[in-house]
């Protein structure tokens, strides 16, 4: 009966989702379409003010994405980090174990960090593939971005360490005013109710996601020497320029720098790892292992080819973005579109109901809102004020709507880029797969929340 279902999902996704840029665009015009009742505004208007000007507000983040993916291949393809994947997957003898072990340890690195997470399970994904005889490629590959689901529940969760930073001023404008001192950690990302869900999640959607597989029929493997990168034979330098090109010594007075400014860093400002923080990480990593600079070269020339979808639909969503932000100055509703699904949600919660209901309209929202940060401020200025008033505790309330972001990113295409590049497959190779993890996690956090509501 389950792989009836898993492979009716895998079907329906297979005939009915179109292309990621596809499906951006579909997105784009329903928004649109949406947000002009929704804000009061003319076509025209939601146009320019809302699309016009947000399609460029993602252009940082964009970049930072694409570096995700290009400086985390590169490392990935250093020797001695093959070295060590290799030795990881080793573990997998069959294909169930297969799916167990790289489900597992995507979860693990996700819940460190989301951009480590993403490219480390795709990479250790295909080196199975490569050693496993008979494990379905497609299954892999969304196992491995399946560990994104609790992403925002860990270490790298933008709304939790947003609540964490000190600061009056900005957490009282990004919470509606319903929160003036920082949350600690040990309230949301450490909480008993959080540490509960993760740990059911990480337990049990490894065995779910085995259970998945394909009879052998059905299953669809890859050539194991089509997984093998290029290696680069250099010929002996000789001139001057070939002689620094194959040195050591520049990549490790780089090397050496930015090591002593990760030590500042961290010393500073505590264990705060961000975006810019990872891709630097791999960034030196990448040099050193690498060792000389005509290597990392290659190397971030191979990884490149697998960002051009980053590239191309990063404006849209920042597009659809500015139109769900979007509200008129003077006139119309007074309302943007994000605050119509946010407040329908408020107007039928109690304070037993509202984790829960928190939870699932940032599950809808998160659709036309793929960030975490993007949806902390649309949603954190209506929905804390809201939960404060019912008498929620606001770590819960916040902690409801990071689950809502990273829940729905299992059938939202967009995050699962990087994970698509590095293993060169199209969305609805896997998303079917990733229809059961979202249900899964619906049981086990509409459930956490329903208890915690009560409690």
């Amino acid at each position: 009966m389950f792989k009836k279902f898993t492979n009716g999902c895998v079907h329906l996704v297979n005939r009915f989702l179109p292309d990621p840029f596809i499906f951006c665009i579909v997105l784009t015009i329903i928004v649109f379409v949406a947000a002009i009742p929704a804000t009061g505004a003319t076509p025209f208007q939601v146009l320019e003010l809302g699309w016009g000007v947000g399609v460029w507000n993602l252009l940082a983040f964009s970049m930072q994405m694409a570096l995700v993916l290009v400086l985390g291949s590169a490392l990935a393809n250093a020797p001695v980090v093959k070295r060590i994947v290799a030795t990881i997957a080793s573990i997998a003898k069959s294909p169930a174990q297969g799916i167990v072990v790289v489900t597992f340890f995507s979860l693990i690195a996700c819940w460190i960090n989301w951009g480590f997470g993403l490219v480390v399970g795709a990479i250790l994904a295909k080196e199975i593939a490569r050693q496993v005889k008979g494990v379905d490629y497609r299954l892999l590959i969304a196992s491995a971005y399946s560990g994104f689901v609790i992403w925002h529940a860990g270490f790298s969760g933008s709304i939790p360490l947003a609540l964490a930073t000190p600061g009056k001023d900005a957490l009282q404008l990004a919470t509606g005013g319903a929160v003036s001192e920082a949350i600690s950690t040990s309230h949301t990302i450490f909480a008993p109710y959080n540490l509960i869900m993760v740990g059911i999640i990480i337990l049990c959607l490894p065995f779910i996601n085995a259970k998945m597989h394909p009879s052998p029929d059905e299953t669809i493997t890859v050539d194991p020497n089509l997984l093998v990168d290029d290696v680069t034979v250099f010929k002996k330098p000789e001139t001057p320029a070939e002689k620094i090109e194959q040195s050591v010594i520049p990549s490790a007075i780089i090397v050496l720098a930015g090591v002593v400014y990760l030590v500042l860093y961290f010393a500073h400002n505590g264990f705060n790892i961000t975006l810019n923080t990872v891709n630097f990480i791999f960034l030196i990593l990448g040099i050193a292992c690498h060792k000389t600079p005509i290597a990392y070269v290659n190397a971030i020339t191979s990884a490149t080819q697998g960002a051009a979808g980053i590239i191309l639909q990063f404006p849209f969503y920042a597009g659809i973005m500015g139109m769900m932000v979007f509200k008129l100055a003077e006139g119309g509703t007074g309302q943007s579109l994000a605050s119509v699904i946010s407040n329908f949600f408020v107007s039928i919660a109690t304070d037993v109901t509202f984790p829960l209901f928190t939870f699932l309209s940032a599950g809808i929202v998160n659709f036309f809102v793929p960030s975490g940060g993007g949806q902390w401020a649309v949603q954190g200025p209506i929905m804390m004020p809201a939960g404060k008033a019912l008498g929620v505790d606001p770590a819960i309330t916040g902690m409801a709507i990071a689950w809502g972001d990273a829940w729905t990113n299992m059938i939202q295409p967009f995050w699962a880029l990087p994970a698509l590049g590095i293993a060169g497959l199209s969305a609805r190779d896997i998303m079917g797969y990733c229809i059961i993890t979202l249900l899964f996690t619906a049981l086990v956090v509409c459930g956490g929340f329903l208890i915690v509501g009560l409690i």
